[in-house]
């Protein structure tokens, strides 16, 4: 039943798309272009694979608020660390790392001291953003070796390298969810914290290695951003966990928890990706963007909870 709900909600997800697609068409005749469509997932790349981690941490009942501070961070330590003389393979390596250890942090606040995930990343969120302002001092690295570029600006033919990693990471995240024990764990976590931890499910590890896998996502993200903009800014993914966490709960993730699919997930990135791209090739202000995607966040939460309830 529950499955078949997820389908229906994907059905119907796959044709706003489309009917999305048409508007867009009609709105400009320069938006279903190959050119076009192929240079607006380069720039939703990043927060597509932030937004596969995010469905983990809402399916567990939780929240990040801090992934777009997460990632300039990153970005910083891994600009500002090859600046010093560090060899950029390195800093790349330094990247992951802080991107895992900042997810791994969060997790650890919210298992630990069993505090709210809203609280905590919100106060992460000013955390890894101060840190990044005070560590690059309000400065920025944009030389870069050429080799660098392949992250952010590589193309397989007509299509953007990254767009395959994320296609990759979009499998494998999906296929963790889905299938086997961990996907299990995460959902009775969002089910039902306390009776999965009384059925035997280790609650605090497995909220922390989503927190830190997400963490970890972000620091792909991020280098990926670093090498497309050829930039490592403290300013960097500014207003990022909007457009995330828009796109996991317009994809039917739940925000009480315990629901929640990659495929949806994907299908809330093409379409806050469509509405962006095709707002902007139709001139709408960025303000006016951002309304509408409030809109369909709030509208989204309303559906979702009309299928939660044909659920129950």
């Amino acid at each position: 039943m529950v499955r078949s709900q997820s389908l229906s909600r994907e059905l119907v997800l796959l044709g706003v798309l489309i009917a999305l697609i048409v508007a867009m068409t009609v709105a400009s005749s320069l938006f279903l272009t190959t050119g076009n469509l192929l240079n607006t997932s380069r720039f939703y790349v990043e927060p597509g694979l932030i937004a596969l981690g995010m469905t983990l941490v809402i399916v567990t009942g939780g929240i990040d608020l801090s992934v777009g501070a997460s990632l300039a961070l990153v970005s910083v330590v891994m600009g500002f660390a090859y600046s010093e003389g560090v060899p950029l393979w390195l800093a790349v390596i330094l990247g992951l790392l802080t991107g895992l250890l900042c997810g791994a942090f969060n997790g650890l606040f919210v298992t630990l001291l069993d505090l709210n995930p809203l609280v905590v990343t919100l106060g992460t969120f000013a955390l890894f953003r101060g840190l990044a302002f005070v560590i690059s001092d309000a400065g920025a690295v944009s030389q870069f070796p050429s080799w660098f570029e392949v992250f952010g600006q590589y193309y397989v033919g007509p299509v953007p390298l990254q767009l395959f990693v994320f296609i990759a990471a979009a499998i494998a995240v999906g296929v963790l969810l889905a299938r086997g024990r961990f996907g299990r764990y995460v959902r009775a976590i969002g089910y039902n914290p306390r009776a999965a931890r009384f059925s035997g499910v280790p609650v605090a590890r497995t909220t922390v290695a989503v927190y830190a896998l997400t963490g970890l996502l972000v620091a792909v993200a991020a280098i990926i951003y670093t090498s497309r903009v050829s930039s490592a800014r403290a300013d960097s993914g500014l207003g990022l966990e909007l457009d995330v966490i828009a796109a996991v709960v317009l994809g039917g993730a739940s925000i009480r928890g315990g629901s929640g699919t990659i495929v949806g997930t994907v299908l809330g990135v093409l379409i806050i990706a469509v509405l962006r791209n095709g707002l902007f090739m139709a001139g709408v202000p960025t303000t006016w963007q951002l309304i509408v995607i409030g809109v369909v966040l709030i509208a989204a939460v309303f559906v979702n909870e009309f299928f939660r309830k044909d659920e129950v």
